[in-house]
């Protein structure tokens, strides 16, 4: 009996695990595919999301941008940290944002976010640009210098490459406040040597070269800028100051009066002119004047120098340079009945005593009464121009 209830039954179970058999591809093709379906209903939903709030953030960041362009600060505030609130880490939002706080003068907020910036990168050359102003505002100049050098060096957009040199100017400005000349003065030539073809902008170089002292490369400044602008009345004016200073009287000659034609209100480079020309009359070095003109100049000198003497209240026992013995009076008096033109066409030798006399009563009265001026003043630059020559 039991054999033939198990002949009876298993043709039905061996036909439903067939049945089963062929169908569960079936089902596993059809739950992969359902599940592949719901995956990518999913991921489309998620990227809708996603797409809907970085629209939204960007919606508010370019209301940002309008408003922090229209100096609108606290609405351009708003509007970035809107954005923020659709893309919470997004670099470029959080920057703006600092611009924003920075214009509100909320520096300790702004500075916040601009070293989380910075510490993400820390070769954005506007960020490090941001942190060198807000050192420099704090007084913390050699952090302050630091960034800028950052900002200098960084690798900035073509479209915003005049950020650089912004970034160097802003650094010379505040080494010149500071009275770091010397580090100022070497800013000064790497940013001329990388802007040398930008003759608008070597007016200023000029200028700034000249805060340094720095007479040479101020000159060469001024000239290239004339290539391009020869009527430029500050540009010629300073020209002529910086031939002034470097005792190339007849160069910057030649500047000044251009710079008073173009400018006749500028009253500094007339009176740089006359002195300028002064010098040139009253040097009896030069080279090309003949011997009776020379010996009229060094008895126009000595005379001058006289003048000079009695006009300044000096301490009567003052000896010559401070050096025990005559004082300049007497020197000078004992010398005066032999400095004329006659004498000095007989004795060649006397010109040079002449001079050199006329030289410490200048120097020694420039202490005593303070700076000279006309004559005086030409005569004192003579003598630095020729400091140890002889006739």
């Amino acid at each position: 009996m039991p054999e033939v209830q198990e002949q009876n039954v298993s043709p039905g179970i061996y036909s439903r695990i067939q049945l089963y058999l062929r169908q569960r591809p079936v089902l596993l093709v059809l739950l992969t595919a359902m599940s592949i379906a719901f995956f990518l209903m999913v991921t489309g939903l998620s990227r809708t999301y996603r797409a809907q709030r970085a629209a939204l953030g960007n919606r508010w960041y370019e209301r940002g941008l309008a408003d922090l362009k229209a100096d609108r600060y606290d609405a351009a505030v708003r509007d970035f940290r809107a954005a923020l609130m659709y893309s919470r880490d997004n670099y470029t939002y959080q920057l703006d944002l600092a611009e924003a706080l920075l214009g509100m003068k909320h520096v300790g907020e702004a500075s916040a976010y601009l070293l989380n910036l910075w510490d993400r990168q820390p070769e954005d050359g506007l960020v490090n640009l941001e942190l060198a102003r807000i050192a420099a505002q704090k007084g913390k100049i050699n952090q302050s210098v630091r960034y800028y050098h950052n900002a200098i060096y960084a690798a900035w957009p073509s479209d915003m490459e005049a950020r650089r040199r912004d970034a160097r100017l802003e650094l010379i400005d505040l080494l010149l406040r500071t009275n770091a000349k010397a580090q100022a003065q070497a800013e000064l030539i790497a940013l001329a040597e990388n802007d040398a073809e930008e003759p608008t902008q070597q007016r200023h170089f000029g200028d700034l070269f000249m805060k340094v002292g720095d007479y040479e490369h101020a000159l060469a400044a001024y000239r290239l800028s004339l290539k391009s602008y020869p009527r430029d009345a500050a540009a010629l004016a300073g020209a002529g100051y910086a031939a002034f200073e470097l005792g190339r009287y007849s160069q910057a000659e030649g500047y000044l009066r251009a710079a008073v034609a173009a400018d006749p209100s500028d009253k500094e480079s007339a009176d740089r002119m006359n002195t300028t020309g002064m010098v040139l009359r009253l040097d009896p070095f030069q080279r090309q004047i003949s011997a009776t003109e020379r010996n009229r100049i060094v008895a126009e000198d000595f005379a001058a120098a006289g003048q000079r003497l009695k006009a300044c209240p000096s301490p009567s026992g003052v000896a010559a340079a401070n050096r025990p013995g005559p004082t300049l009076n007497d020197e000078w008096s004992a010398l005066r009945p032999r400095v004329t033109e006659r004498e000095l066409q007989k004795d060649p030798d006397l010109a040079e005593r002449a001079m050199d006399l006329a030289f410490r009563v200048e120097r020694n009265t420039s202490t005593f009464c303070g700076a000279p001026t006309g004559k005086d003043l030409a005569l004192l630059l003579i003598s630095k121009l020729h400091e140890g020559n002889s006739l």
